[in-house]
C-alpha cells in the first residue's frame, strides 16, 4: 500500500490538472463552443435583464483570462461581464485550454480564442448578439488572445468555419503581453513564429481600436512598448487609447491587486472607450459602477 498510495494520489492530481477550469456563475448561461484535447471548452455568458435572445442584436464582448498561456480561470473577468451586461451589451467569459491543464502550446490558446469569437459570431441571431459588434478583452496572456482576434492573421483551428471570421471588432486590453519579438514576452516559447504571432509586429490600417491598461512597474511590459503600439496604431490610422497607471504592478487591474479605487477608474475608462466606439450609449450612473466592485475583506496588518 505504501507504493500504491503516492502513485494514486499522483493520478488523481493529474486528472484534477488536466480538466478544464471548472467554475460556475449565477445568472450566466453556459454553453460549450468547441471540444479539444477531450474537453470541453465553454463560455459563461452574462445576459442583459432585459434581453431577448432570437430577437435582439446587441454589442457583445469576450474575456480571456490571464495565466501565461498556463493556468488561469473564467473567473477572472465575471466583474467586467456583470457590469458590461448591465450596460446592455451580451458580456462572455471564455475558457481556453492552457499549459497546466491541457499541455498545450500558446498557438492553442490562439486558436481557442479565434474559435470562440467565431462561435458567438455564427450563433449570434440564437444569442440576440449582432454579428458586426463583437469586442474582445482580456488580462496579460489572455490580453494577447484578445489583441489576436483583432491584429493576427491564422494560427485558426481547422475544424471550424473558415468562412466566418473570427476578427474582433474592438479591443480592451489590460497589460497586454502583445510584444513577443526578440526580448518581448514569451519569446524563448514561440520565437519559431513570432513575427507572425506577436499582436504588435502585425498592425495594420484594417484592424480594430484599441484601449490599453498598463501599470509603470510592470515587469513584463515596458511603457515604451505600450507607447509604441498606441503610436504604430495611430501612425496606421487606427483609433489607440493608453491609459498609465503611476506605480502599479502587473495585474493591478484585478481589483483584488491593485485595490478598488484603481480597479473602479479602469471600469469607467473601458466604458468611456466602448461609448466612443459605438458599442455602448450614454454614461453609466455611478451606481452601476460601483455595484460591481468586491473589495478584499482582508484586513491589512499593522506596522510595528
Amino acid at each position: 500500500m505504501r507504493i500504491l498510495i503516492p502513485a494514486i494520489i499522483a493520478a488523481a492530481s493529474f486528472q484534477l490538472e488536466a480538466a478544464p477550469a471548472a467554475v460556475s456563475f449565477d445568472c450566466a448561461k453556459v454553453e460549450t463552443y468547441k471540444v479539444a484535447s477531450d474537453d470541453e471548452l465553454k463560455l459563461y455568458i452574462f445576459n442583459p435583464d432585459d434581453h431577448r435572445p432570437g430577437k435582439d442584436k446587441r454589442p457583445a464582448i469576450m474575456f480571456f483570462f490571464g495565466g501565461g498561456w498556463n493556468g488561469g480561470t473564467p473567473g477572472q473577468f465575471e466583474q467586467h461581464c456583470r457590469y458590461l451586461a448591465a450596460r446592455g451589451m451580451v458580456a462572455i467569459t471564455a475558457d481556453y485550454r492552457v499549459k497546466s491543464r491541457q499541455n498545450t502550446s500558446p498557438k492553442e490558446c490562439v486558436a481557442d480564442g479565434k474559435s470562440a469569437v467565431r462561435y458567438i459570431r455564427q450563433n449570434a441571431n440564437r444569442l440576440g448578439i449582432d454579428p458586426k459588434w463583437i469586442a474582445a478583452g482580456g488580462g496579460s496572456a489572455g490580453g494577447h488572445v484578445a489583441a489576436t482576434t483583432g491584429f493576427v492573421d491564422g494560427f485558426e483551428d481547422p475544424k471550424d468555419a473558415q468562412s466566418i471570421s473570427s476578427k474582433a471588432n474592438a479591443l480592451v486590453l489590460f497589460n497586454p503581453v502583445y510584444d513577443n519579438g526578440p526580448g518581448g514576452y514569451g519569446h524563448d516559447r514561440v520565437k519559431d513564429y513570432w513575427e507572425k504571432f506577436s499582436p504588435a509586429h502585425n498592425i495594420t490600417k484594417d484592424d480594430s481600436p484599441a484601449v490599453v491598461f498598463l501599470g509603470t512597474k510592470d515587469s513584463l511590459i515596458p511603457v515604451k512598448t505600450a507607447e509604441k503600439f498606441r503610436d504604430d496604431m495611430r501612425e496606421a490610422g487606427i483609433k489607440s487609447e493608453l491609459h498609465l497607471y503611476e506605480g502599479q504592478a502587473h495585474g493591478f487591474f484585478n481589483e483584488s491587486k491593485g485595490g478598488t479605487e484603481i480597479f473602479l477608474d479602469t471600469i469607467r475608462k473601458m466604458d468611456q472607450f466602448l461609448v466612443e466606439a459605438g458599442f455602448l450609449k450614454g454614461k453609466p450612473t455611478e451606481q452601476q459602477v460601483k455595484a460591481v466592485s468586491r473589495p478584499s475583506t482582508k484586513k491589512k496588518k499593522k506596522k510595528k
